[in-house]
C-alpha cells in the first residue's frame, strides 16, 4: 500500500511538471509570436505616416523594429523595449534595448523605434552586440517625407514615432543592444 501511494504521488507530480512545462512553453511562443505582430504593426505605422519608408525597408540590408519602448526619468532617465531583427527581408531573431541619459529631464514616453542597417558589415556589428548608439547617431521623428532627407550615420539610420506619454529632455545619453539569433 505504501509503495503504491509513493508511485502515485510520483505519476501526479511527474504530470503537473509536464503540464507545468508545456504551459511555459506555450506562454514564452504567445509573447514571441505578440511582439513579431506588434513589429508588423509598426512598419506598418512607419510607412502610414511616411510613404518613403517602404522603400527604405526593401533596400537596408536589415532592420530592427522595437514596437513598444518605455522611457521614463527624473534627472536619470532610462529607457527599455523588445524588438525583432530582419536581414534582407527575413525574420532573423529578437534584440533588446536599453538606453540611460542623464541631464534635465523629467516625464515618462512610449514610443516605436526602427533601426535601418546599410551593409551587411553593420548588421553582424548589430548581431554581435557591438552597436551602441550615442548622441552622434541621432534618431529622426518619422512624419511624412522624413525619410527623404535622411542618411546614413556610421552605418545605420533610426527613426522613431511617438506613442503616447509626455517628456521634457535635455539629455545625453546612449543605446544598446542585445540581439538573440532564432
Amino acid at each position: 500500500m505504501h509503495r503504491n501511494s509513493i508511485n502515485s504521488i510520483r505519476r501526479t507530480t511527474i504530470i503537473l511538471v509536464a503540464l507545468l512545462l508545456v504551459t511555459t512553453i506555450v506562454a514564452a511562443q504567445s509573447k514571441k509570436e505578440k511582439l513579431i505582430a506588434d513589429a508588423n504593426a509598426a512598419k506598418a505605422e512607419f510607412i502610414k505616416t511616411d510613404a518613403k519608408m517602404a522603400g527604405l525597408f526593401q533596400s537596408a540590408y536589415g532592420y530592427a523594429i522595437f514596437p513598444n519602448v518605455g522611457k521614463g526619468a527624473i534627472g536619470v532617465g532610462g529607457a527599455a523595449g523588445n524588438g525583432v531583427a530582419y536581414e534582407q527581408g527575413a525574420k532573423v531573431g529578437s534584440a533588446s534595448l536599453k538606453q540611460v541619459t542623464i541631464g534635465f529631464q523629467f516625464g515618462g514616453q512610449a514610443y516605436r523605434e526602427v533601426i535601418f542597417f546599410e551593409a551587411k558589415k553593420d548588421m553582424d556589428k548589430f548581431k554581435e552586440n557591438k552597436i551602441e548608439l550615442s548622441a552622434q547617431v541621432s534618431a529622426v521623428a518619422a512624419a511624412a517625407g522624413a525619410s527623404a532627407n535622411a542618411k546614413y550615420k556610421e552605418g545605420v539610420m533610426v527613426f522613431t514615432m511617438a506613442k503616447g506619454g509626455l517628456m521634457y529632455e535635455a539629455s545625453v545619453g546612449g543605446q544598446k543592444f542585445k540581439f538573440e539569433k532564432d
